[in-house]
């Protein structure tokens, strides 16, 4: 996009096209790196650490990370105007690099609730088993980091942000969107099956396979209880809101 083009936008507007051509950017250098060949390491290195958590992801067919994940972020930025991505000390709607969540709404997600709603309306999920997910995985802190790589509101580990198209994990519009896409791809993997689809998020899609449902590991299901539970506090404290798709 052209200086000129840029000036013709809006604060907001900009910020979010910026953001695209980041991601772009990184895309297209990423594929420029394969095609010499200095990814093969990094696959590997992937593949074998899939069956610990969501850096299992192996990937879609069909799926561009290029088109699919700016779209989902131009369509995030349309609730800029409404407060989506909250505001900055001028008043004006902030950029996603910006955004972040107040010290009062951290512990329940309250300020990130319109980017939830949002992200699990495009990707078919329950806005409460994703709110669910995210207080389990992090407790609303965006910046939380795991010793296993694992960093986020959704705790995307690098692999998979990768694959997924997420630039910046740490950043809570992108990781919001990364957590619920790869929800989503893994509750069409496994049928629909809410449950299974958790499991998978924390023990790996390859685990849920081998043993035909959530594995005997008490950290998975200590896990899925405990997404659920958060899940069915979430909807009794908004009952007008917390009506998704997901049993």
């Amino acid at each position: 996009m052209s200086a000129q083009a840029l000036s013709g936008m809006g604060a907001a507007e900009q910020a979010v096209a910026q953001r695209v051509q980041q991601l772009q950017a990184l895309i297209e250098s990423a594929r420029q790196v394969a095609a010499g060949g200095v990814l093969a390491s990094e696959s590997s290195s992937t593949a074998a650490s899939g069956s610990a958590g969501p850096g299992a992801y192996s990937g879609t067919s069909g799926y561009s990370p290029t088109t699919d994940f700016a779209s989902a972020l131009q369509a995030a930025s349309a609730g800029d105007a409404s407060g989506v991505l909250g505001a900055g000390s001028s008043g004006a709607p902030s950029s996603y690099a910006a955004y972040a969540p107040s010290a009062t709404g951290a512990e329940t997600g309250g300020e990130y609730e319109s980017l939830i709603d949002a992200a699990a309306a495009r990707n078919g999920l329950d806005p409460a088993v994703l709110h669910g997910l995210i207080e389990q995985e992090s407790g609303f802190d965006p910046s939380a980091t795991s010793s296993a790589g694992a960093s986020g509101l959704t705790q995307l580990m690098p692999g998979t942000a990768s694959s997924l198209g997420v630039a910046d994990p740490l950043n809570p519009a992108e990781s919001i969107e990364g957590g619920a896409r790869y929800l989503g791809q893994l509750m069409d993997q496994f049928g629909g099956n809410t449950e299974d689809a958790l499991a998978a998020y924390n023990a790996g899609p390859g685990a849920v396979e081998q043993y035909g449902g959530t594995p005997p590991y008490a950290e998975t299901q200590s896990y899925v209880s405990k997404v659920l539970g958060y899940a069915e506090s979430y909807r009794q404290s908004h009952p007008t809101t917390a009506t998704g798709a997901l049993a």
